[in-house]
């Protein structure tokens, strides 16, 4: 007979990353989600340009997995809404991007960009 013996678990949760941005690729075999954060740090006592920093966090799932999480989020945001009300953009972001629609009529050269993106570099 196995004699029962007890082990000790160590759960390393990593460190909390809140995410600015998130980029999603695929290859045949799984999806990447690569979770950012983009801070910029400003020391006053710096002669040098600005420093940005950058954390993130990349999660690999198999295709099956990452259908099982678009529905997962589906549910969740749609429980969410049913009890805060319906998930809107933010009128600032909204401003902003009108704002950038306008400054690029006047320009030369058009460049297409998907603006439900956003872009912390300028």
């Amino acid at each position: 007979m196995m004699e029962n013996k007890n082990i000790n678990v160590v759960i390393n949760d990593g460190d909390a990353l809140y995410c600015h941005e998130l980029s999603v690729n695929f290859n045949p075999l799984q999806f990447i989600l690569d979770f950012k954060s983009i801070t910029p740090r400003v020391d006053p006592r710096s002669t040098s340009a600005p420093t940005i920093n950058i954390k993130h966090a990349v999660v690999l799932v198999e295709p099956f997995h990452a259908k099982q999480m678009l529905e997962l989020f589906t549910k969740v945001v749609n429980n969410y809404e049913n009890q805060f009300g319906v998930i809107e953009k933010p009128k600032a972001i909204q401003i902003a991007e009108d704002n950038i629609k306008k400054s690029r009529k006047g320009a030369t050269k058009t460049v297409k960009t998907d603006l439900s993106i956003p872009s912390y570099f300028g």
